[in-house]
């Protein structure tokens, strides 16, 4: 198998298990419910956002809309380079798979804020339908991105000491996330670990192919 079907089939199952995951959450949970996998430190807890990974906002209408445009662009660019990337021998295929994982968690994540919005309707209060006969609960770009896995590890309180949180509870971990999420985050850290000098590398190859081009028409 050749490295850009490798990187392709990565980025397939990654995209088949975020998606289905997402489509049972929806369609089984309401906003808020939640189901105890393991003791009370891994739980599937429903809700959704307008913005960023791990729950963070991105504020109103026109901001929402910034941001799925945003994210488009970005995969564009993510796959524009994956692909250069996977014809490049010198390139480790690790590097590769890094690159397939941030590429698919982007596009997990975008599907929800395209498409979501026209093909379900909302959740709160009660469990969402597919395809619902009085349309979806938005338009075109202004779907919420479904998030499920929490994992409150730690249940505390921060020392009365701390300024400006002494005395408050404090839950770790408390970002609600899923599982495009956690393959870019995955993506991400992989490369700062094991492959960050790899981005000199491609640039310097790119860089060199030009180089070799502009002779050879001199």
């Amino acid at each position: 198998m050749s490295r850009t079907k490798k990187a392709l089939l990565i980025i397939f199952l990654i995209l088949v298990v975020d998606q289905v995951l997402k489509i049972w959450i929806k369609t089984n949970l309401a906003i808020g419910d939640e189901i105890v996998v393991f003791k009370d430190w891994f739980i599937l807890h429903f809700v959704e956002n307008n913005g960023m990974a791990f729950g963070f906002e991105f504020a109103g209408e026109y901001g929402k809309m910034a941001l799925s445009i945003f994210r488009i662009l970005a995969v564009i660019a993510i796959g524009w380079y994956l692909f250069k990337l996977a014809k490049n021998k010198e390139i480790p295929f690790g590097f590769i798979a890094c690159i397939s994982l941030i590429f698919a968690g982007a596009i997990g994540n975008i599907i929800d804020s395209l498409f979501y919005g026209i093909i379900f309707n909302n959740s709160w209060g009660q469990v969402a339908t597919m395809f619902p006969s009085e349309g979806g609960y938005s338009s075109f770009l202004h779907g919420r991105v479904v998030d499920m896995f929490y994992f409150p590890l730690i249940e505390g309180r921060y020392p009365e000491w701390v300024p400006g949180v002494g005395g408050n509870p404090f839950i770790f971990f408390r970002p609600v996330f899923n599982i495009a999420d956690s393959s870019i985050t995955v993506g991400i850290f992989s490369i700062l670990l094991f492959y960050r000098k790899y981005f000199n590398k491609a640039e310097l190859h790119e860089e060199e192919s030009k180089a070799v081009d502009q002779a050879t028409q001199e």
